[in-house]
């Protein structure tokens, strides 16, 4: 049995919020359980903004010992160096498989093998794309995301012969991470955002399963994992602000 902590959207709500009610309770929560996922839009500046310091979450999903997060719109910027200031100050693994750099390596990993309890999960990660090849902005961009369930897909039936579980990180919104369980069976559980969905429970759709917990820490999700029975159970838990 794996027990994970599952938040997204949280556009900034726990700055500031080492001695508050919410960094308390995640982290009370965090004490319980053996992962912890963030599928992004964690800090506060929006999609063009510009950072003038490092955005204090960083650190706070640090003292939470995030397991994993995938980037969301907020994190990105068209422009390298602002991209850089965005991610800076992480110290734990954040992913995106979608995004790639036009010259150069990709800043970010795509995916992510862990063990526990002799378990291997491999995590596979997605975002919503916000600059294609299509587009007449790409050349103002120092990055190019590919098509989000189209990699990611690819990604999920490459990796899945070399784990046990197969997690999936994504920022693309509930009714793609529909389409993407139809289409990858592959996957064990879709932990998503993007959308702001409140889904008091996983859904399942075909053999996968999908969570979300709505949007600025008003809800964290905790979820018991059984690969024998690829079960999962539990849900949301409200959190005071």
């Amino acid at each position: 049995m794996i027990r994970i902590l599952h938040t997204n959207d949280m556009h900034g709500t726990l700055e500031n919020s080492f001695s508050g009610s919410n960094f308390h309770q995640l982290s009370e929560l965090r004490k319980d359980t053996d992962l912890y996922f963030d599928s992004g839009d964690c800090i506060k500046k929006g999609n063009l903004a510009i950072p003038t310091r490092i955005d204090p979450v960083w650190q706070i999903l640090s003292e939470l010992h995030c397991t994993a997060s995938v980037i969301g719109n907020r994190e990105t910027h068209p422009i390298a160096s602002v991209f850089e200031m965005k991610i800076k100050g992480i110290k734990h693994p954040v992913l995106c498989g979608n995004l790639k750099a036009k010259k150069g390596e990709s800043p970010l990993p795509a995916q992510l093998v862990i063990t526990h309890e002799k378990l291997k999960i491999g995590i596979v990660t997605t975002m919503v794309a916000m600059v294609t090849e299509k587009m007449k902005t790409q050349f103002a961009s120092s990055f190019l995301w590919g098509p989000p369930i189209k990699t990611i897909v690819s990604q999920a039936k490459e990796l899945r012969p070399e784990v046990d579980v197969l997690f999936a990180l994504t920022h693309i919104g509930f009714n793609k991470d529909q389409k993407l369980a139809e289409r990858c069976p592959e996957i064990d559980v879709i932990f998503g955002g993007h959308s702001h969905t409140v889904l008091p429970e996983p859904v399942k759709v075909n053999r996968t399963w999908i969570v979300q917990g709505g949007s600025h820490n008003r809800f964290a999700g905790v979820y018991d994992y059984d690969p024998a029975e690829n079960l999962l159970t539990g849900g949301l838990k409200s959190l005071s602000r």
